[in-house]
């Protein structure tokens, strides 16, 4: 998941100031006052009724995507994180971290352990950092992101953990995070750089 250079050019340019008045509004129900909009939001909004609807459907949150408010805050965030790494999304992983991750309850150790652990998450550490539901969780990120199939076995240790309305929801949460990286992969936004605005915040 390295960055693109510097002087990489997104495929699709970002809507560009003066944006809409709709659009701005909207922005302004995902944003804290101040903190400029990250550009895959911007190049969403290239489809001005689209994002909106997005938005006023409750799709896109402050928290992300198809945030339902019932998987418990970190699970949800370490998913989003793990389905990144999978599908080669450092974009979306580099945006999720300097914004929302910590919020959400991960800690600086599991956060590198989303980016780095290899597929099935062997590493010895695992115990330390994560639960048996957790992991289970986060191998059926690799498993789907992976292969797009889940073996009984890994479908029996997830089902020990959770129950089958949890299971739908992490799976489409999986789904839809998978579709984002094929997003960035088409557009190919440049990277958000939020360290000067957090800085003095």
């Amino acid at each position: 998941m390295s960055q693109p250079s510097a002087t990489a050019v997104p495929r699709i340019a970002p809507a560009a100031a003066p944006l809409s008045p709709a659009l701005t509004q909207r922005l302004s129900r995902l944003l804290p006052p101040g903190l400029p909009a990250p550009q895959l939001f911007l190049t969403v909004a290239r489809n001005e009724g689209l994002f909106n609807f997005m938005v006023d459907s409750g799709w896109l949150g402050r928290s992300g995507l198809l945030d339902r408010r019932h998987l418990p805050r970190p699970l949800r965030e370490a998913l989003i994180l793990r389905t990144c790494t999978a599908s080669r999304n450092g974009y979306e992983f580099n945006l999720h971290e300097q914004t929302i991750s910590r919020a959400m309850g991960l800690s600086d150790a599991q956060i590198e352990s989303l980016r780095n652990a290899p597929v099935g998450w062997p590493q010895p550490d695992a115990a330390a950092l994560w639960t048996d539901a957790e992991l289970a969780a986060l191998r059926l990120v690799d498993a789907l992101v992976s292969r797009l199939d889940l073996d009984d076995a890994g479908f029996d240790e997830l089902r020990l953990h959770h129950g089958e309305a949890e299971i739908v929801e992490m799976t489409l949460l999986i789904g839809v995070y998978t579709g984002v990286a094929m997003l960035v992969a088409v557009a190919r936004p440049a990277w958000d750089d939020y360290r000067p605005w957090l800085a003095r915040s």
